[in-house]
């Protein structure tokens, strides 16, 4: 139950993905840089943990970091990578403590060695965990996911007839892990922009005009709420009249 009695909605999901989207255009509303929406987003991403862990969600997924979000000016690149590096060092052991279990989701390519091993020794550190399992997705693109996906099978050797959607799941980097039931996108934006294309498939989507710094608690209960009313039909016919 969560620490403040908060009532729940009937239906919770068991894994929720987020596209935290938002940060510059907070940063920029308040005359401040974008940098410093960044930074809002990453204080803001422990609160909505926590949240997770009180609601009872099992598994969180975030976007982090796309493969797309290279092209974007080097010093915004930089600024995101060292912020993301200076969270595992401040955060990770709160997150332990938590209960937190980290998996990266994605490539560690084209990160130095040593943010590399500071992810690794994250992921290691924290294996144990299962209040909540928190996948980051980091150098992460759906379309990606899959082409790696289809690369590992051919290495494999695996032959056409015995491609399935259970085999694709075991290649993809979520392997082990539920489908997300409800992917969250904050900053009002109507696009998937390349996130787990493959396992949303039949997820639940509930898009928030709230900038990402500023989705708390009461915000993720909205979309919670809003979830539980669905009638999840995975291309079926409505279950009731």
């Amino acid at each position: 139950m969560p620490q403040d009695k908060t009532e729940l909605p009937p239906k919770i999901p068991t894994h929720v993905g987020i596209i935290m989207d938002g940060n510059g255009r907070w940063a920029i509303a308040r005359g401040l840089p974008r940098m410093a929406g960044h930074r809002a987003g990453t204080e803001n991403l422990r609160r909505v943990i926590e949240a997770c862990i009180d609601f009872g969600i099992r598994y969180l997924t975030i976007y982090a970091f796309s493969t797309e979000n290279w092209g974007r000016p080097q010093e915004e690149v930089q600024g995101l990578l060292r912020i993301f590096e200076n969270v595992i060092d401040r955060e990770l052991q709160q997150l332990y403590d938590m209960g937190v279990q980290l998996r990266h989701i994605g490539r560690l390519d084209g990160l130095k060695p040593s943010f590399q091993k500071k992810v690794l020794q994250a992921v290691e550190f924290t294996k144990k965990n299962d209040r909540l399992i928190l996948n980051i997705a980091f150098n992460y693109g759906g379309r990606d996911e899959i082409i790696c996906a289809i690369q590992r099978m051919i290495e494999d050797g695996v032959r056409p007839p015995e491609v399935t959607d259970e085999l694709v799941n075991k290649y993809l980097f979520t392997a082990g892990v539920p489908d997300p039931d409800l992917i969250i996108r904050t900053s009002g934006e109507l696009r998937v922009s390349n996130f787990l294309l493959w396992q949303g498939a039949y997820s639940e989507w509930y898009f928030s005009s709230t900038y990402w710094p500023d989705f708390d608690r009461q915000e993720l209960l909205k979309a919670l709420f809003e979830y539980s009313h669905r009638d999840r039909r995975y291309g079926l016919t409505p279950t009731t009249p």
